[in-house]
């Protein structure tokens, strides 16, 4: 089931850069702020916004952080200012922020609800802080969602990772990105570096949570757009295929406008 891009990275980049760069012109901004995860989508968003010359702050949010993730976002940073002078770099570590919530809320014998609402939180102070920093930069976030995590299986956190102000790479699939991030040479550490969400404090990855790899829900989002059925597939295709279907139907609410009660006319 692995997918090779088949984009053309070059032209995809300048497109990219050309497209953020005429949004902040008309949203008379400064530029950019990006969370920087020691991911794939953080490093080629960054990476992105940084080329078109405008004011690019990576951020730095640790809660509980996995150090090898910390370890990678920071050689990223660090190479991105060697590569641009545009490139600014804070950190906001949110570990007491993050232990002062949780004494001031109730907690719950549903252990699998508490650390999900937990990992949820982490995300939603994140994105708390993003705004922080571009509310006092005159700087709109950018998001770091791809097609397959934003469209496809909804695998981000609504008001977290999920707020931002625009959104760069959310029509390219996984592999696109890892073409992308190749081309623009981001640290190999990143590029071979297991996707994860880091919302646990612990390694698990995007494998281990949504049960299939990214090269295989790509393929399973590729088949439904052709409106296959779970029937047309056996063994592991149909398992992957169910995962997808499961997934994206469970999380339409995070995918489609927040739903607004309409008052008829003749109430008004």
């Amino acid at each position: 089931m692995a997918k090779k891009s088949t984009i053309k990275v070059g032209e995809t980049n300048t497109h990219i850069v050309t497209w953020l760069k005429e949004y902040a012109a008309k949203a008379k901004v400064n530029g950019f702020v990006v969370g920087i995860s020691g991911g794939v989508d953080s490093a080629v968003t960054s990476t992105l916004c940084a080329q078109t010359g405008l004011m690019t702050l990576c951020v730095e949010m640790p809660i509980h952080q996995d150090p090898t993730q910390v370890s990678r976002g920071r050689e990223h940073i660090k190479q991105l200012q060697q590569r641009f002078p545009n490139v600014l770099h804070a950190e906001a570590d949110l570990t007491a922020t993050f232990e002062t919530f949780k004494k001031n809320v109730p907690v719950t014998d549903n252990e699998a609800k508490l650390h999900l609402s937990l990992a949820n939180t982490r995300a939603r102070l994140r994105m708390t802080t993003l705004y922080y920093f571009a509310g006092i930069h005159g700087l709109l976030v950018a998001g770091t969602g791809n097609k397959v995590e934003d469209f496809g299986v909804g695998f981000y956190t609504k008001y977290g990772d999920g707020g931002v102000d625009l959104s760069p790479i959310a029509d390219l699939m996984k592999s696109d990105v890892y073409a992308l991030g190749a081309y623009l040479e981001i640290p190999m550490s990143i590029q071979k570096a297991a996707p994860t969400d880091g919302l646990f404090g612990d390694s698990r990855t995007d494998e281990d949570q949504l049960g299939a790899s990214y090269d295989e829900l790509e393929w399973a989002m590729l088949e439904a757009e052709k409106n296959k059925k779970s029937t047309d597939f056996s063994g592991r295709e149909k398992e992957v295929f169910d995962i997808y279907t499961r997934l994206h139907s469970a999380n339409q609410h995070k995918m489609n406008p927040i739903p607004v009660c309409l008052v008829p006319e003749q109430y008004k």
